[in-house]
Parts: structure tokens; sequence; C-alpha cells
């Protein structure tokens, strides 16, 4: 196996911005505590291929209903390298639970952005039989890939990224 990546955590600085932009309801001390929980993804088994990523505080989704999580994670990629987010397989079998744009895409150079390369997952309790998902503080709920990619033989990228979702591609 092949040593291409890293992961830490954001400054707090970030996370707290972050945090109270995403749940505005919640105070300040609320973020610091999520921030003091979270836990830098990490392999369940020496064969596991997925790295856990585990949920910085709990939270509940009836069916249908969805949430942003600010996970407080970045990845430091080596060229060449893209980091590819997934929900946990069992979460997905029994409860529909998916990525909203069903599979993140972490490019290396995601981590140099204004945001720190901060990971968000945006997920969807997708049940059809009405099941609701509750998620403990602590509880792997997504797993990351990392994958090689190749490029064309005529490539000549050279935007320079500064942020997530579509940031390259903005005018």
């Amino acid at each position: 196996m092949v040593r291409i990546a890293r992961f830490e955590k954001v400054s707090v600085k970030q996370f707290v911005s972050d945090w109270i932009a995403t749940f505005p309801q919640q105070m300040l001390e609320q973020a610091i505590m999520a921030y003091e929980h979270i836990q830098l993804p990490r392999r369940a088994t020496s064969g596991s291929a997925g790295y856990d990523f585990f949920a910085p505080v709990g939270f509940e989704l009836p069916a249908g209903g969805n949430i942003k999580i600010p996970t407080g994670v970045r990845a430091i990629i080596e060229e060449g390298w893209v980091l590819t987010l997934y929900p946990r397989s069992g979460l997905g079998f029994k409860y529909r639970f998916q990525l909203d744009n069903s599979v993140g895409v972490i490019d290396s150079d995601y981590a140099r952005s204004d945001n720190e390369g901060h990971i968000f997952l945006r997920m969807t309790n997708d049940s059809r039989e009405g099941k609701g998902l509750r998620i403990a503080a602590g509880t792997a709920f997504a797993q990351g890939i990392f994958l090689p990619f190749g490029i064309t033989v005529d490539d000549e990228a050279s935007a320079v990224r500064n942020g997530g979702f579509g940031s390259t591609t903005r005018a």
C-alpha cells in the first residue's frame, strides 16, 4: 500500500465559524465542545479500504430528513490522488442513508483553500419504510477511500482552487 495522505483537524477558528454558520441556533460553547470531540478518520481493520468518518455530535434524522455536517477534518493528499466519500455501507443498506451529491470528491488541492479544506458531508435519510436514523456522537457514519486518477495527455489545467462545490468554475 502507498501512503499518500494524512488527516488533520481544521483550526478551531475555522471549525467554530463553519459550525455556527451551519447551525446558527447553537452557541459558541457548543461549537467548541463539538471541536473537542472530533476524531480523525481511521480504518477499522488492516484490510479496510475505507477510512471511517465519525460524527462530532449526535444527530437524528427522520425519514426524508437531511443534515449538513462540518466534520472538522481536512485531508492533505499527494497530487495524483483523490479522496472519495460515501455513507457507511450498513447505514446505506438499512436506511438508504446517502450523500446528497452521491459521491464526495476531495481533490488534492482542496486543503489549500481559504476554508482550510474543511470537509462537509450533506446526507439524507431516504428511508422508504419511514425509519428514523439516530447517530450517536463518535459513531462512524461515512467513509473515505483514496484513489489514484489519471489525466489526458493534452491536459493544460491551470486554474487555482479556492473553496469547494464548483469553486474552480466560478468567475
